[in-house]
């Protein structure tokens, strides 16, 4: 179960990394803004927070991987909590999303779905 649970942790940290390439230097791009349902005017308005957001979610991507890769090789402990607090920081942001704004869904799945799943098999083993 554990190693499963560590495939959905690595496919958390793809996902956040893929969200700060987005909101870190494609913002204004049309297919960003299409995926984000903005326009374009609100991309270029709010282009330096989302910036600034989007190393947020490299951030938890980075504390995420240290903290499988600490648990794989046998600091369990040390590693466990790093996946909590990344893995953690993740669900908790995308059920804030999802509760906050209905047309945000897909988006607030997308964000926690698979840090849950895999933090509650890594949990579970």
């Amino acid at each position: 179960m554990i190693s499963i649970g560590i495939w959905f942790i690595f496919l958390a940290v793809v996902i956040h990394v893929y969200i700060w390439v987005l909101e870190s230097f494609l913002w204004t791009k049309p297919k960003t803004t299409k995926l984000f349902g903005i326009s374009h005017k609100d991309a270029v308005v709010s282009k330096q927070l989302a910036f600034n957001q989007g190393f947020y979610n490299l951030f938890l991507a980075i504390m995420t991987a240290i903290g499988a890769f600490t648990f794989l090789v046998g600091h369990v402990d040390v590693g466990y909590a790093l996946l909590v607090a990344g893995t953690g920081s993740m669900i908790f942001a995308g059920l804030l999303l999802l509760l906050t704004d209905r047309t945000k869904r897909r988006a607030a799945l997308v964000q926690f779905v698979a840090p849950a799943i895999g933090i509650v098999l890594i949990a579970l083993g």
